[in-house]
């Protein structure tokens, strides 16, 4: 799978909001933590940590922030940046919290995820 940025893009720009949908979804992401994380076209996220998997919801807003909901009240607003290898191809995404200022990188699996079981 190429996970290429568009030409010019570096580590640490901010995705345009017309790109965020296509950075999320390209393929599941993984934590430093070993958690991982699947966006899908729909809006609708899983994220596994420790085997225990829950679900929320994703969007972009008027603003051009990527942001996610997870039942029942926890909501968040994020900026999001490229991680880039020195050849420009895209690794990740930097979400950056816009109320806390902390930040989490994402970094891109290429192979699928297994299915438990």
């Amino acid at each position: 799978m190429s996970n290429t940025a568009r030409p010019g893009v570096k580590s640490g720009d901010r995705i345009d909001a017309g790109d965020i949908a296509e950075a999320l979804t390209r393929a599941p992401f993984t934590y430093t933590d070993g958690a991982t994380q699947v966006f899908a076209r729909g809006g609708h996220t899983t994220y596994t940590e420790d085997g225990h998997t829950t679900s929320g919801k994703w969007g972009v807003d008027d603003q051009g922030h990527f942001w996610s909901f997870w039942p029942p009240t926890y909501r968040a607003t994020y900026d999001v940046f490229w991680i880039t290898d020195a050849n420009a191809d895209a690794v990740g995404i930097r979400f950056t919290d816009l109320n806390r200022g902390v930040s989490s990188e994402g970094r891109y699996i290429s192979k699928p995820l297994s299915s438990p079981g």
